[in-house]
């Protein structure tokens, strides 16, 4: 059997199962001794505040920030998704949205839009339910629902141990063993505690200690990954730290896939919880400045092509604006679709296509 590294006491304790594995528990939040958020971690905190701050300011400017939006959850459910395994691409996700029965279309492609009906659902619920374990329930649930992993208990906390490593390992091998099943419960409760407790500690520092605590938890049999990356955008939503749901770290976790992986473990071995803060604030402010880079560019494109409507078009440019704002909304569309949108007939909807 492998050996285990001792745990921090800060991060939690290794546990001995009867069957020779150690599994492990996290310790309640906030990380004792407190964090030191001083120097070169109060700088990139401060960084990261400010470019959520020209983020917001950037896609409030758009004409219709939700387009954006709409966009961005698209981009993001293709990109945690991939994380996981899934083949699909965005363009393969639009295709699936506008009902284009593709043959070729890969057969993970409902897992993506799983995940964008998971978000879209927890963005419908958190004016009326915080971010909770009940709401976590129900994400799981419409995540998993009749795609690969739906089996393992949609919606349900576990009830047996399970593991994370490379394909093949075992309990006994396995890179990190989470806490045993009658231990989630009180292990989730303690995390929607802190969540909601009173304290002095930045709306950031705090979403970054909840998703390593909820990966570290691992509730569910399946789907831990793509929650944990959810509970990111919820929580910044809820908090008011973005008026839009336009902040998405999948991007930044998959092309630092492995240092993301080395951050969760460091912190459950070495009580790490500040190096980890780096690496998330690190990305939240690159991830931020991108993002609001691509919003002021689509303000850009969408002016551009309005004006060529206008010139070109003549007596059309009017169902030309409306054909062109629902490509926003929905890029891939037909002449039928157009014929709906502008109430024209088969013969004009076609020549706007």
């Amino acid at each position: 059997m492998a050996a285990k590294p001792n745990a921090s006491i800060r991060a939690g304790h290794y546990v001995d199962q009867p069957t020779g594995y150690r599994a492990f528990v996290p310790a309640p939040l906030p990380p004792q001794p407190p964090l030191s958020l001083t120097g070169d971690l109060q700088g990139l905190l401060s960084a990261a505040d400010r470019a959520l701050g020209r983020l917001d300011g950037s896609v409030l400017t758009l004409p219709n920030p939700d387009l954006f939006v709409f966009m961005y959850v698209r981009k993001e459910a293709v990109l945690s998704s991939q994380i996981e395994g899934t083949q699909s691409s965005l363009q393969d996700l639009l295709a699936a949205e506008a009902k284009l029965f593709d043959q070729d279309l890969p057969k993970d492609v409902d897992e993506v839009i799983n995940y964008v009906h998971a978000m879209n659902h927890g963005l419908v619920r958190l004016p009326e339910l915080p971010v909770s374990v009940r709401l976590i329930r129900e994400i799981h649930e419409k995540l998993l629902q009749g795609v690969r992993g739906g089996r393992l208990q949609p919606g349900e906390l576990r009830t047996s141990q399970n593991w994370v490593g490379p394909t093949g390992c075992t309990l006994n091998t396995a890179t990190f063993v989470p806490p045993p099943h009658h231990v989630v419960p009180e292990a989730l409760g303690d995390l929607e505690r802190f969540l909601y407790a009173k304290d002095e500690l930045p709306p950031l520092v705090k979403i970054g200690l909840a998703h390593v605590q909820f990966e570290t938890i691992h509730p569910f049999l399946d789907g831990n990954g793509r929650v944990g990356r959810l509970l990111i955008t919820f929580l910044l939503t809820e908090r008011g730290v973005l008026h839009k749901p336009v902040l998405y770290l999948s991007h930044y976790f998959k092309a630092h896939r492995q240092a993301y992986y080395d951050h969760l473990q460091a912190v459950r071995v070495h009580g790490a919880w500040e190096e980890w803060l780096a690496f998330f604030l690190r990305g939240v402010t690159e991830v931020a400045e991108q993002a609001a880079v691509t919003a002021r560019n689509i303000l850009s494109v969408r002016e551009e092509h309005r004006r060529a409507i206008t010139e070109h078009l003549g007596r059309a440019a009017g169902n030309g604006h409306k054909v062109l704002e629902s490509l926003f909304d929905r890029p891939i569309v037909s002449v039928s679709d157009v014929r709906k949108i502008t109430g024209t007939t088969f013969a004009a909807a076609n020549s706007l296509v």
